[in-house]
């Protein structure tokens, strides 16, 4: 896939959201996590990791058939991030949680939020796409609290 057409699908995400939140594209997650997008806080800008993207695409649906959905679908969940009007407050609340068990639960709301949101801005044609999606988003989330979805 051709930039123009990932920077095209990203636009009209942005657009349809609203969010004033920078994007960035770049080819690869520079660390040793699979992360498809990174939200920074603190600098309230979006990166998009579009090998890692197509990556994950391809170990969630063995193929690169519905990379574009996938994309939006990543995407959408980094503004969910952007436009968290609670994200300050749980980041200060992780920042002083007395324990891990405390840490991964606001961890695992963070996320939610960010696909709660997310679910708005993508058709409901996808929504089941979508959940297969965040499945596998949450999973590690799940297992760390060692809680069943």
């Amino acid at each position: 896939m051709k930039n123009i057409q990932i920077e095209k699908i990203v636009e009209r995400i942005l657009v349809q959201s609203g969010s004033s939140v920078q994007v960035e594209l770049e080819e690869f997650f520079p660390g040793d996590r699979f992360a498809g997008g990174k939200y920074n806080f603190g600098s309230h800008t979006i990166t998009l990791y579009i090998e890692e993207i197509k990556a994950q695409c391809l170990q969630v649906f063995s193929s690169l058939d519905h990379f574009e959905e996938y994309l939006a679908i990543v995407f959408a969940h980094e503004i969910g991030h952007a436009e968290d009007r609670e994200l300050a407050e749980l980041i200060q609340k992780m920042e002083e949680a007395g324990n891990d068990v405390l840490k991964k639960r606001i961890a695992l709301q963070i996320e939610r939020n960010a696909w709660d949101y997310a679910r708005m801005l993508i058709p409901e044609k996808l929504h089941s796409f979508m959940d297969t999606i965040i499945g596998y988003s949450l999973e590690p989330y799940y297992e760390a609290l060692e809680v069943s979805a």
